[in-house]
């Protein structure tokens, strides 16, 4: 069986290259070696090095287990955080509350003089 490389549109993929090396940058900030952050993570050495150059192919949890290890797992629960457009079609979509038309005074006056 061949594998297939995962199209991505080029945004993405920078995007991709660009998490890969945050995480190698982390790990060479807490002076991880590869075996450290490989044995820690129960994870190959060629994993690691895809983890690191953002490759769309390594499967999420890679990624998850890697974050773990460096001590930055709080860091993914603020991917989709803020959620702007999601909202403004949400509140687009609450039902619009409708009032009936206000009653004209009576044309004469109602001051009680007479």
């Amino acid at each position: 069986m061949t594998s297939r490389a995962t199209p991505l549109y080029p945004a993405s993929a920078k995007e991709m290259g660009a998490l890969g090396q945050c995480l190698r940058d982390a790990r060479l900030r807490r002076r991880f070696s590869m075996e450290t952050v490989c044995a820690r993570a129960n994870l190959s050495r060629p994993t690691l090095y895809k983890v690191e150059n953002g490759y769309p192919s390594v499967a999420v949890g890679f990624y998850i287990q890697v974050l773990r290890v460096l001590g930055l797992l709080g860091d993914l629960s603020l991917i989709a955080k803020e959620d702007a457009l999601g909202r403004r079609l949400q509140d687009e979509s609450l039902p619009q509350r409708r009032r009936a038309p206000r009653k004209k005074a009576p044309a004469g006056g109602s001051d009680g003089e007479a």
